[in-house]
């Protein structure tokens, strides 16, 4: 026997479990090692095909909540952590569902109006999950349980729901159709491809248990279609390749059974097994680019970026589109497509840089319509390619009517200075014109005025001799 058939057989375990179950060994009741009672023995369950649903089936056998954790221990056998009083039912994976909450051994739903973020961010950190995305009614069909009538006083940092303070809802006993609480914890980043220089290409590695390890499936089993299905799981698109890759040694791994995958469920809702393995699967999705960037760049309007609604550019103006990616591969090249309602063009350059310049003459009407960027590049032994947002481009008429208004504009700016240097002038002069011509008045009046005065002295003299 193969080491993959042996580690097959050490991690498998049977979803048909008896009436009788319990948890031994553990910290509570909903903790610990899984027995069956067996002809009145019990004995530790050491099945076939465990995964999610029979964990979760367990705990809701043993009247627990919410699978928190299950494993494997070093001798094979079971080990499952359940919820002691809270648990999310009917959701479509571990962390999501309507949440319902143990009090006197009963469970009973919980009213919306009851329940905040803070309450929602200890029952996600109670059952193992991130912190809560969303919470609110009829998320998850209606309340099976009947509603229970307390208001949850959570400050968020409580390990559990019922250890926050609580009162009864005031002025009702029962809650709205349509308004228990449906949750859904953050349970993202779960798996990951590793090794690259995309986040969509290589090993796929799974964290549980605060653990990132490789994952391994029975190799028959790892098809296309399983990596299809983890390509949409990582919103990577389709899967290009798929393959298995042997390490030098031997190191831990966390073991998916086949069934897991080949029910459909998605690999972060898989329950591993702890294991050691020199395998490897190694993945390549088609959505290994990032998205390429697309900028206008013009000589009266600088440089704007392709997720704008539109760009205008004045006709006439000079303009460049560049084309650029983030560094993941060398090399490549970009392709510039440029569609109207009627045709549609396209031209190619190398990638220097990551980055591509267009440039193109004075604009017109003609160069109106959707620019996008394409860059393809060829790693993998594949061709890869990813397009851009749009650039929608309109080029206005607006030019020559802008330089007539300025032209208008700084013709009457010229004239009211003229006018005004003008008058300024006038203003200066006036004073200036009315001394010039008192100055010419004065020479004209001058001889006369100084014959009138020495003939005074003169008289003034002889009347002074006459005295004497």
């Amino acid at each position: 026997m193969d080491q993959t058939a042996l580690m097959l057989l050490l991690c498998l375990c049977s979803s048909a479990l008896s009436d009788e179950l319990r948890l031994v060994a553990g910290r509570s009741r909903c903790g610990g090692r899984l027995e069956k009672k067996n002809l009145g023995d019990w004995e530790p369950v050491k099945e076939w095909n465990w995964n999610f649903t029979s964990a979760a089936g367990a705990c809701r056998q043993l009247h627990c909540g919410s699978v928190v954790s299950s494993r494997r221990d070093k001798d094979d056998n079971v080990e499952i952590i359940c919820s002691d009083s809270v648990r999310l039912v009917q959701g479509t994976n571990r962390c999501s569902g309507r949440l319902e909450v143990k009090t006197n051994q009963s469970w009973s739903s919980v009213c919306e109006k009851d329940f905040d973020l803070q309450d929602a961010e200890v029952v996600c950190r109670e059952i193992g999950c991130g912190p809560p995305s969303v919470h609110q009614g009829a998320l998850y069909g209606e309340a099976e349980a009947p509603v229970g009538s307390r208001e949850f006083l959570c400050e968020g940092s409580e390990s559990a729901l019922l250890n926050c303070s609580s009162r009864k809802s005031s002025g009702r006993n029962s809650c709205s159709p349509g308004q228990a609480v449906g949750l859904t914890c953050s349970d993202q980043d779960d798996i990951r491809l590793v090794g690259e220089a995309s986040r969509c290409a290589g090993r796929l590695e799974m964290i549980y248990q605060e653990e990132w390890r490789p994952v391994d499936v029975w190799d028959s089993y790892w098809t296309m279609n399983s990596a299809a299905a983890v390509c949409a799981e990582l919103d990577c698109g389709s899967a290009v390749s798929a393959r298995n890759s042997e390490e030098a040694s031997e190191r831990p791994v966390w073991f998916i059974f086949p069934d897991c995958l080949q029910s459909g469920s998605a690999l972060k809702n898989c329950l591993p097994c702890d294991a050691t393995s020199d395998q490897s699967h190694q993945l390549i999705c088609s959505g290994l680019l990032v998205e390429p960037l697309i900028f206008l760049s013009s000589s009266t309007d600088g440089v704007s970026t392709g997720r704008k609604q539109g760009s205008e550019l004045l006709i006439g103006s000079h303009f460049s589109i560049i084309c650029s990616i983030r560094p993941q591969y060398d090399g490549g090249s970009f392709q510039l497509i440029f569609s109207t309602s009627n045709y549609t063009q396209n031209q190619t350059l190398p990638a220097v840089n990551h980055s591509a310049l267009f440039l193109f003459s004075a604009a017109g009407h003609a160069h109106q319509g959707t620019y996008r960027c394409v860059y393809h590049v060829y790693v993998f032994s594949y061709n890869f390619s990813s397009i851009s947002q749009p650039l929608n481009l309109t080029v206005s008429g607006k030019l020559m009517e802008s330089i007539r208004k300025s032209s208008a504009s700084v013709s009457a700016f010229l004239t009211a200075l003229i006018i005004r240097l003008v008058v300024v002038l006038l203003g200066m002069l006036g004073p200036v014109l009315v001394l010039y011509f008192k100055a010419r008045r004065n020479q004209k009046s001058g001889p006369e005025n100084n014959h009138h005065d020495e003939g005074s002295r003169a008289e003034g003299s002889l009347e002074e001799e006459t005295a004497v």
